[in-house]
């Protein structure tokens, strides 16, 4: 079961409620969010009869990221009726990690108020790219280029804090900097005892009531002194922990590998469940204090 969904049976089995209920909402409307024309159960019987099914289905899918027409092979219909499938289930998971209290902050409100409750933080900053198809409009090309991957990609900065992702920016073309994409939280007051790491990605970035810490530049054409060079080993031994988070969230391959899907915002959508899993994970697995749930905001 870990190995197929990234999911242990337990921690699959704590899901299940949440998904149901959200399937059960979600079933006032068809597929295609219109109003039902048969009540619940009617018409041809679907693929995918139980919530566990659809569930295990939709965490295959997200875990290894197969072609439709594999996954249709797979549970027994069409490449067409697998898509439909993908895009009713993806966000009834986001619904599930969300009563869960797992998704991380997308707002800047939410996030500073999140920070005034839990006190003094670690607070990692980092940036990571996803790759993409090459979009067919030429302006579209130019803005998803990103000069450092060198291919197409998109874009998103997380804050972390005690392996859990607390703060995931909207998705940007990956020819954005880090520091730009970063720029709304120049908004957010910083508690004070708090300390803020990044990499030099984020250099220029003023927050509120807390300097950001970042590791020391080379100055061109000299070598960089021992004191700095100490001081970097430190930063970086201690930013190895958002490393190990994104690469928590890059467990499901459909944001690691090249996103195939063209729907608008669906890149964002699974990017955000993506870390809701890792953080619903996290939770399962360590002993993070409730404090650093993402709250419910009214």
């Amino acid at each position: 079961m870990q190995v197929l969904t990234g999911l242990t049976p337990d921690e699959f089995r704590d899901l299940v409620p949440s998904f149901s209920a959200a399937g059960e909402t979600h079933t006032e409307l068809n597929w295609r969010g219109q109003e039902r024309q048969r009540a619940k159960g009617g018409g041809p019987q679907a693929g995918l009869a139980s919530t566990e099914e659809k569930l295990f289905f939709l965490l295959f899918y997200l875990r290894h990221y197969p072609v439709q027409e594999v996954m249709g092979a797979l549970f027994g219909f069409d490449q067409a009726q697998a898509n439909r499938w993908i895009l009713r289930l993806t966000p009834l998971l986001q619904q599930a990690l969300e009563d869960q209290q797992v998704l991380p902050q997308r707002s800047v409100v939410s996030l500073e108020l999140l920070l005034e409750q839990s006190g003094a933080l670690n607070l990692l900053l980092d940036g990571t790219d996803r790759p993409v198809r090459r979009p067919q409009d030429p302006e579209k090309q130019r803005q998803c280029f990103s000069g450092r991957k060198k291919r197409h990609t998109v874009k998103n900065v997380v804050l972390t804090c005690r392996r859990a992702v607390q703060f995931l920016s909207p998705t940007a073309p990956g020819s954005q900097s880090d520091k730009r994409l970063a720029e709304p939280l120049e908004q957010v007051e910083i508690p004070r005892r708090s300390v803020v790491l990044s990499d030099l990605g984020f250099q220029g970035l003023n927050l509120t009531n807390k300097s950001l810490i970042h590791p020391a530049k080379k100055p061109k054409g000299q070598e960089l002194a021992p004191i700095f060079r100490r001081f970097n080993r430190v930063i970086a031994a201690t930013r190895v922990s958002v490393e190990h988070v994104i690469s928590g969230v890059k467990r499901c391959r459909i944001v690691s590998d090249v996103l195939r899907h063209i729907k608008e915002g669906f890149n964002d959508l699974v990017m955000e469940v993506a870390c809701g899993l890792h953080n619903f994970r996290e939770v399962h697995r360590s002993e993070l204090t409730p404090v650093l749930l993402p709250i419910q905001m009214n």
